[in-house]
This record gives structure tokens, C-alpha cells and sequence, in this order.
């Protein structure tokens, strides 16, 4: 099991809550309630640096192409090469996701 500095009873709901969520649609409605626009705004700006680092952009074609500082780059880059492996198993199971989107 991993072990998170940030793991306790009251993060374990807020997980539950979110893997209860079965569509993009009640994710809006919660997470609309839940965070600031500015919040969603930034968590997704991570996440498409992120899949850009994974489809081998650099990080100066990242800056250009979505405007992501270089230390927003930087803090994700090192996530993924030295973090817990979250960004990795979003991107291969979205990536794979996609993929059966597109031929079926």
C-alpha cells in the first residue's frame, strides 16, 4: 500500500467521493462545488503538461503551446520521473482509453 504524507481518514473520503463519480459530467458538478475555477484551471493545466511530457514534447514547445510556465513544467516533469507514479497511470490508462475510443 503506498504511504502519502497527506493519507488520512478525511483524504480517504474525499478519494471515495471522487471514484464514486461515474461520468465527466458529475465530475463537473462536483468538483464545481468543490474547488475555484482558478483551482480546476491550474490542476488541468498540470495535467496537459503532463500528457505533453508524456508524448516526448520539450519544454519549450509545453511553454509555446499551452503558455505553462517553466516552473509549472519543471514541478510536473519532476513528478513524473520521481514521484509516486500517478501521472504515469493516468496517462497509460487514459492513452489506452483513448485508443479503444477510436476504434470502436
Amino acid at each position: 500500500m503506498y504511504d502519502s504524507k497527506m493519507k488520512s481518514r478525511e483524504t480517504d473520503h474525499l478519494f471515495e467521493a471522487i471514484l464514486s463519480l461515474e461520468s465527466v459530467e458529475e465530475c463537473y458538478r462536483f468538483f464545481d462545488d468543490l474547488c475555484t475555477y482558478s483551482e480546476i484551471l491550474a490542476m488541468s493545466q498540470r495535467y496537459q503538461v503532463a500528457e505533453e511530457l508524456f508524448a516526448g514534447k520539450t519544454f519549450t514547445q509545453i511553454s509555446k503551446g499551452i503558455g505553462a510556465s517553466s516552473t509549472t513544467i519543471t514541478r510536473v516533469n519532476r513528478c513524473m520521473n520521481y514521484g509516486a507514479g500517478g501521472y504515469k497511470t493516468a496517462l497509460e490508462r487514459c492513452a489506452g482509453k483513448r485508443g479503444e475510443d477510436q476504434e470502436g
